[in-house]
């Protein structure tokens, strides 16, 4: 997609964002302008929606868009300088649908790992090393053993 279809497609989104929001229209509630693909031509405009609410609500806002598509390309023409004016396809914006399905699914899973990281981390952090006979006594470095400190270093002195 060239530059310029790029600055036409951000163009028209802001141009729609703005008139959509002052539309009067009681069927339209909360609508987000999500993106705007133009044709080469520049003939049509697939305009996507995202629309707060249920289903009900997101086809009456989605019905009042369609019927305000000509009030919304005459303020494109008056507002966009362009040679010709798209024709408007409104679709609703389904990639927000998918990405919260994602995110519940992604946290579903989460869940499911972390019981089961839990389990492993807590049977490793009860068997650190190799099992020990009853009778043998754990196996401490001189640098983990507090009373090394007082111990003679290397050179068989004392520490300063």
């Amino acid at each position: 997609m060239g530059h310029r279809l790029l600055k036409v497609n951000e163009a028209l989104r802001e141009v729609l964002s703005q008139e959509i929001a002052a539309l009067k229209d009681p069927r339209i509630g909360f609508v987000t302008v999500t993106g705007v693909e133009t044709s080469p031509d520049l003939r049509h405009a697939k305009v996507f929606v995202s629309v707060l609410g249920n289903a009900r609500a997101r086809e009456a806002s989605l019905a009042g868009l369609r019927a305000a598509h000509g009030y919304l390309q005459d303020r494109i023409a008056a507002d966009v300088r362009i040679k010709r004016t798209p024709q408007l396809q409104i679709l609703y914006d389904e990639s927000i649908d998918r990405g919260m399905r994602i995110e519940t699914l992604l946290k579903r899973y989460e869940g499911e790992l972390v019981t089961d990281d839990t389990d492993t981390a807590a049977e490793a952090q009860a068997e650190p090393g190799p099992p020990q006979e009853a009778g043998d006594k754990p196996v401490v470095s001189p640098r983990d053993d507090p009373a090394a400190d007082d111990a003679p270093g290397p050179q068989g002195g004392q520490r300063p």
